[in-house]
């Protein structure tokens, strides 16, 4: 059978791997990747076969994981979070006209959006607003106008990709252009390390926000001119309380 299976892998931990994603694992013949999320579980299947390329090589990634399936072996291509948030399900679709024989299953994961959010609290209960700030694939100047218009909006946001040692100033000059139009007491937050061994969060203003040091294991929250802290967690309303 000429089959690969894209999975979600979650943030991590195995006790946020779905049923579904466990199921397409053990199927799979081998299992391909990055190899910072390959090594997240293949001590769970230590006989498997493993295809690891490092950053930057997904197309060649991606190109192997299927001209391997078109092959009869079944694939199991991983990704962090969700295949199809900042992974590799739309890339293997998009190739995948070049092998009409090959099936092509998309696995969905927990996103760091979703089980950051969780350890925060529920700051993404409204309307929201999921942004990346590298520009490794997207220009800086197409990133500005989406942070522009989700301030503009009043979106609660997730931000991924907050910072790395070449983009160490750029959640701080994203804090300048929601700081346009977002109150500096507007509550946010940043989860590292979400469902890993060091997980930690911290809850602070926009304006503190502005100051933080993070890096590519920090997921950062901004939320709303609604958020607020109930029972000590994050919350933006969608307006039940108000009916209570």
């Amino acid at each position: 059978m000429n089959k690969i299976y894209v999975v979600g892998l979650g943030p991590g931990h195995e006790e946020y791997l779905s049923g579904q994603a466990e199921a397409a694992l053990e199927q799979a013949q081998v299992l391909c990747g990055y190899t910072v999320y390959v090594d997240l579980i293949r001590h769970r299947f230590p006989d498997k076969e493993v295809y690891t390329t490092p950053m930057r090589q997904e197309t060649e990634r991606c190109r192997w994981a299927l001209e391997t399936a078109s092959k009869g072996t079944t694939v199991a291509l991983v990704c962090s979070g969700d295949a199809g948030v900042y992974g590799m399900a739309g890339l293997v679709l998009q190739l995948g006209e070049d092998y009409p024989d090959t099936e092509i299953e998309i696995v969905p994961g927990i996103t760091a959006a979703l089980s950051g959010a969780a350890v925060l609290g529920a700051p993404l209960g409204h309307d929201f607003c999921v942004i990346s700030l590298s520009d490794l694939l997207t220009p800086w100047d197409m990133i500005e106008k989406r942070l522009e218009c989700a301030a503009l909006g009043d979106f609660a946001l997730c931000i991924y990709n907050p910072a790395s040692k070449k983009r160490a100033d750029y959640l701080r000059r994203a804090c300048e252009i929601l700081l346009r139009h977002k109150s500096p007491d507007t509550l946010c937050g940043w989860v590292r390390n979400i469902g890993r061994a060091g997980q930690e969060s911290k809850v602070m203003t926009l304006a503190e926000l502005r100051e933080e040091q993070v890096d590519m294991f920090t997921t950062v929250f901004v939320g709303s001119s609604t958020t607020a802290v109930w029972a000590g967690r994050l919350v933006t309303p969608r307006g039940y309380e108000e009916k209570r």
